[in-house]
Parts: structure tokens; sequence; C-alpha cells
């Protein structure tokens, strides 16, 4: 009996893919469980339907983050932090600090979508890249100033 897999099925394959089982298997253990539903040509459709509205989705994303990249690319972001003797911080500049700079000039980007390898601890100018998409990562320029 085909089957399409509504959910990952260890030993069996991913959600989406279209499997051979046996009969009982399918009536005794996936359907009831949901993870599932028989090859009838509607649901082949229904299938084929979902992933191109993934595939569209997936497209609009990569599109909109090249976007943004190219309204970030080449963007200096000015941080003022407090600063002791030879331009060390009390603190330290992290990802979060990055992000609501970012904020600030009109671009939301999650803190998790910023790779700084590690906090920023003195007075300088700093690349950083920022992964806005699978496909599409720019680097933003820092520079952390000593002020209030």
């Amino acid at each position: 009996m085909k089957v399409i897999l509504l959910a990952d099925v260890k030993g069996q394959g991913k959600q989406g893919e279209i499997k051979e089982v046996s009969e009982g298997y399918a009536r005794n253990f996936l359907f009831p469980r949901k993870l599932a539903v028989e090859a009838t040509p509607a649901n082949l459709q229904q299938l084929q339907a979902q992933k191109e509205a993934r595939a569209r989705k997936e497209a609009q994303e990569l599109e909109a983050a090249k976007q943004l990249a190219a309204r970030l690319e080449g963007r200096q972001l000015v941080i003022p932090a407090h600063a002791g003797e030879g331009g060390k911080l009390f603190g330290a500049i992290t990802a979060k600090h990055i992000a609501d700079a970012l904020a600030d000039a009109g671009f939301a980007i999650d803190k998790r979508k910023i790779q700084l390898p590690e906090p920023i601890k003195t007075v300088g100018g700093y690349r950083v890249p920022v992964k806005l998409h699978a496909d599409v990562t720019v680097t933003i320029q820092v520079m952390v100033e000593a002020g209030s």
C-alpha cells in the first residue's frame, strides 16, 4: 500500500515522502497515529500543492533577505559605550546591543542572526557578519566609541 508520510517516521522516511508499506502496518500503526495518509490521487494533488506553496514562500523569503542585504551592505553603526583607560569597555557590546542599534536605524533583525564570535570589549571598529538567510550573509561595520 502506498502512503504519504505526514511526519518523520523512524525507519520509513521523512515528512512528505511517498512510501510503499504493508497494509497492516499502515492500518494498525501509521493511520491511527496520524503519521500517514493513503496515497490517493486527491492526497497526491494536495501534497503537490503544499510543496509548490512551500517553494514559493522560500523564494519570497530569499528575495526579502537579498533586498535587506542590499540595504545593509556598507552600513556603519556607531555604538557609544562607557570605556576606561586603554579603550577597555565597562561591560561588553553583545549581539543584542547591535540588534538594538540596527532597530534604531530602522532594521528589524533578530539578535540570533548576528554572528558575533565573542562580545566586543574594546573601543574600535569591527566587521560583524549578519546571516539573514541560509544563502544570504552581509557584513556590517560596527564602530564602538567611548561615550555615554
